[in-house]
């Protein structure tokens, strides 16, 4: 992988491509000041103060006797300037017209990634957001997005940075109908389509058996007029959506390996089919039984039952691939 192949998955290089087969988005370059705002760990946690008084949790009651408890009292000076909320004014400012623009409701994501291990902390334990400090709250809480902020580029084999010069935040147009069973990850191999899987492995969706033939077909028809001449790479991943109507929308692109996610497939499977030219499959989890029990969760990785220091990617890799292996194995089709 080279740092071009990485770069190219950015949201900000790929969308203006992609216009008009990807869903509406609005890309805000980050000031320096808050890409270190979302880096600094050595002091409390403390939300953006908002010029528009907007609160992260609105539904929350107020409880004054306990907000004492965090109040810092007069006189003492180089606490409460320690502990005084940073401030993004024109930032937020431009981030509520976007906001206001997209119908009320985003979801965010950096250049390469959405901070969807943080969702469990927001009001409605998803990635909506209706304000800029909910969308703080996502990003700062997250630890998926170190990734994009330190190391996006530890994979590559020529490697010259440790991060992009800039950050960018994007805000994408919430849809409340979404329908999570819809979302495809594609992979290209040598600008050839060799494999698709569902996006969501953790959930049977009996509806999919039905579309599956169909769904390829459409997936594979978009890729022929859509990504594979526009997107320059050789070799990426792309995830799709696929509307009621049967019109196909790109949402993301990632690079190939990696940090990327092979899903109901691996990547070794992945070379061989692209190194002997099998048709195109598409993945789906075909029974109830070959779905892992508890693994669709919305809490912080540091609640699950995985070993000291594995982090969340590689539970979701070791799940994945398990998940893999009970779809082959001969009880999962019973």
């Amino acid at each position: 992988m080279k740092e071009e192949d990485v770069n190219r998955c950015q949201i900000q290089e790929w969308y203006p491509k992609f216009k008009s087969v990807s869903i509406r988005t609005f890309i805000h370059e980050l000031p320096e000041s808050f890409v270190q705002y979302l880096l600094d760990d050595s002091g409390p946690f403390l939300l953006p103060a908002s010029i528009s008084n907007e609160d992260a949790f609105p539904n929350r009651i107020h409880n004054p006797e306990e907000e004492e408890d965090y109040q810092v009292s007069e006189g003492s000076g180089d606490e409460a300037e320690a502990l005084s909320a940073p401030c993004f004014p024109e930032l937020e400012l431009k981030i509520k017209e976007s906001i206001e623009t997209l119908g009320g409701a985003i979801f965010p994501k950096l250049n390469w990634s959405a901070p969807k291990d943080s969702a469990w902390i927001s009001t409605s334990g998803t990635l909506r957001c209706t304000t800029f400090s909910e969308i703080a709250l996502l990003l700062r809480s997250s630890d998926s997005l170190i990734h994009d902020l330190c190391h996006a580029y530890d994979s590559c084999s020529d490697k010259t940075m440790s991060r992009p010069p800039k950050f960018f935040l994007a805000l994408r147009k919430w849809y409340p109908r979404f329908q999570p069973e819809m979302e495809f990850r594609c992979f290209v191999k040598g600008q050839k389509l060799v494999g698709i899987s569902q996006r969501e492995v953790t959930t049977f969706y009996p509806v999919l058996c039905e579309k599956k033939n169909k769904v390829e077909v459409l997936i594979e028809e978009f890729f022929n007029d859509n990504v594979r001449v526009k997107f320059e790479s050789d070799d990426y991943t792309f995830d799709v959506y696929v509307t009621e109507d049967e019109r196909v929308k790109v949402l993301d692109f990632n690079p190939w390996g990696a940090f990327t996610l092979p899903l109901l497939f691996t990547w070794e499977e992945l070379e061989q089919k692209a190194r002997e030219g099998d048709d195109l499959e598409l993945r789906i989890v075909e029974s109830r039984c070959c779905v892992r029990p508890g693994l669709k969760t919305a809490v912080p990785y540091d609640y699950l039952d995985v070993s000291a220091g594995s982090g969340w990617d590689q539970f979701l890799r070791n799940a994945s691939e398990e998940l893999q292996q009970q779809t082959k194995s001969p009880e999962a089709g019973a």
